[in-house]
């Protein structure tokens, strides 16, 4: 059964890890720009990364005959510095062109501060003028549904922005519903500490219905697994969903969110016709 993380910090991953994805069915990822684990120290060291997202990243996925996307922006943990975001979002626009990427993110809020706010509204004009998706980062554990709502109000001051084209990650029991009752897709992360387990995961899916919801691992250098979705998978199989059942939420629902996007390339399942008999 094929499916689609597009959530996946692959440049911290090895290449067993892609080897592995690929043995599971993996057929896409899609790389949000991210914190490195340390705070970059100038405008340059962004630049440098949006290139090996561009370049080198999409090369060592073909070699798993994985599909790599990726997204640019200057990451939610560094937003805060304004001297260094102002300069980068100047650079993104040159990147935009690539023929991998689909979007602007992961953007949103950490620590929900005002230089954050400014930085996430301008990643949003930035992606509004250029006709890019959005990837939305919002916050981990106590801060989440304040830190969502905050997105959700700037995101509804621009009403030239379609809902459908934004994807709001890392969503929760408590802040789903906000989310898909503006018209915006809903990410749910499965990850071991912060975030979802597979089982919390098919919980919500069979409280809110599959509908605008993609799921992702979110891998990266910290504690994550690059089989996030597969265990997804395992665990609707083992409460009796059906394979289409699965399907949907691991490939037709992110193929749908993501094929906005002209560059991604990944086509939607042709369900099968039952043959016309004739005697």
């Amino acid at each position: 059964m094929n499916y689609i993380d597009h959530h996946a910090h692959m440049v911290s991953r090895t290449t067993d890890d892609y080897e592995k994805m690929a043995l599971s069915g993996c057929v896409a990822v899609t790389e949000p720009a991210f914190w490195a684990g340390w705070d970059r120290s100038s405008a340059d060291g962004f630049e440098d990364y949006f290139r090996q997202l561009t370049a080198t990243e999409p090369q060592r996925a073909a070699a798993y005959h994985i599909k790599h996307y990726s997204w640019l922006a200057m990451n939610p943990k560094e937003a805060d510095n304004r001297e260094i975001s102002k300069e980068v979002l100047k650079r993104i626009p040159k990147f935009i062109g690539c023929p991998t990427v689909l979007g602007i993110g992961e953007i949103g809020l950490n620590r929900i501060t005002r230089n954050e706010v400014d930085t996430f509204r301008e990643h949003v004009e930035l992606a509004i003028a250029h006709k890019q998706l959005i990837l939305i980062h919002t916050p981990h554990l106590e801060d989440k549904k304040k830190g969502t709502q905050i997105c959700v109000d700037i995101l509804r001051q621009y009403p030239e922005l379609n809902p459908e084209r934004v994807l709001i990650d890392h969503a929760e029991e408590h802040t789903l519903e906000m989310i898909l009752q503006h018209g915006y897709w809903a990410g749910l992360t499965l990850y071991p500490l912060t975030k979802l387990s597979a089982v919390r995961a098919v919980d919500i899916v069979e409280t809110f219905g599959p509908g605008r919801i993609c799921v992702a691992g979110a891998c990266d250098w910290g504690p994550s697994d690059p089989m996030a979705v597969p265990r997804f998978m395992l665990e609707m199989k083992r409460r009796g969903h059906t394979e289409e059942q699965i399907q949907r939420m691991v490939f037709d629902n992110p193929v749908q969110f993501l094929g906005q996007s002209p560059n991604f390339k990944i086509a939607p399942r042709v369900r099968e016709v039952a043959p016309v008999l004739t005697y």
